[in-house]
């Protein structure tokens, strides 16, 4: 019996173009969330990840670095407050192109 390799063309009903990427993130309480990475974006030389609470997408995304050990990757939190208001500026502005706010 072979394996079913999912894609685009395999007929099995899943829709591979929307699949989601879920991480569990712990919060500052203590609490594991399910949290879906929703956009990514670049800036000085670092890729940030938006990630939304599974459970309560009208919630505020999460933003993270995306740091890369090997073929690792791993979402790292932004403690630095110049980094963080820069990150979300971007992301801000994004968000309002892209809901046609200009």
């Amino acid at each position: 019996m072979s394996e079913h390799q999912h894609d685009d063309n395999c007929g099995c009903g899943e829709d591979h173009e929307h699949e989601e990427h879920v991480f569990v993130v712990t919060d500052d309480d203590g609490q594991e969330r399910e949290m879906v990475m929703v956009y990514t974006f670049e800036s000085e030389n670092n890729v940030y990840a938006v990630l939304l609470d599974r459970n309560d997408p009208e919630a505020d995304g999460v933003i993270f670095r995306i740091e890369e050990e090997g073929e690792e990757s791993f979402l790292v939190g932004i403690e630095d407050d110049a980094e963080w208001d820069r990150v979300t500026a971007i992301y801000e502005e994004i968000a309002r192109t892209e809901n046609g706010q200009e």
